[in-house]
């Protein structure tokens, strides 16, 4: 391809099911659409299918759609949308009760500034982290903040010191807390 195609052009092509067209965009897009896949949802793999269900449908549907902006917008919105209903159908929420995230952290962000869909991408990270704790500290985790126990009720059912439940709930924070800055640092720089 000679020249370079503005975008509104390409899609055109793609419209009319130009494999060369679709297969050279497909090419020079789909890592800039599973990165930005990937600020909200954290996980590459399903990022990745995300865009691929992306580029099937545009294939399958391009003489259908009418995009009157931009072609890259349209494929970003598409991605993000589908992001969203991807967070939207997971299960968030941890048994029969949701994690009281601004309790859980340490931290100088006030979640409240964030949009729902943001508290919700936030959330979803904060439950994969107290996913991978170890499993006793993920236990210490969900009996304090889940199940509302006392340290020194945790610490008589585990057979443990308070001083133990303590260490372990701070080390938990902190790994929360880590994880939850680097969201946070990718939300805010959207």
């Amino acid at each position: 391809m000679g020249t370079v195609l503005d975008s509104l052009s390409v899609f055109r092509e793609i419209q009319r099911k130009n494999h060369f067209v679709f297969k050279r965009f497909f090419e020079d897009t789909y890592e800039d659409l599973v990165q930005y896949a990937d600020s909200y949802l954290f996980e590459k793999s399903t990022s990745e299918d995300i865009v691929q269900e992306v580029f099937i449908c545009l294939w399958e549907n391009a003489s259908q759609m009418d995009i009157k902006t931009s072609f890259n917008s349209y494929l970003f919105s598409m991605v993000r949308n589908r992001c969203l209903n991807h967070l939207k159908t997971i299960k968030i929420t941890d048994g029969a009760k949701v994690l009281d995230i601004q309790h859980l952290i340490s931290t100088e962000y006030e979640l409240d500034v964030f949009s729902e869909e943001d508290q919700l991408i936030i959330h979803n990270q904060v439950l994969k982290v107290v996913e991978m704790l170890p499993s006793k500290m993920q236990r210490i985790v969900r009996m304090k903040y889940i199940e509302n126990y006392k340290y020194v009720d945790i610490a008589e059912e585990l057979g443990i010191s308070v001083n133990t439940v303590k260490t372990q709930l701070k080390r938990a924070k902190l790994r929360i807390a880590q994880q939850l800055i680097t969201v946070i640092a990718v939300l805010l720089t959207k």
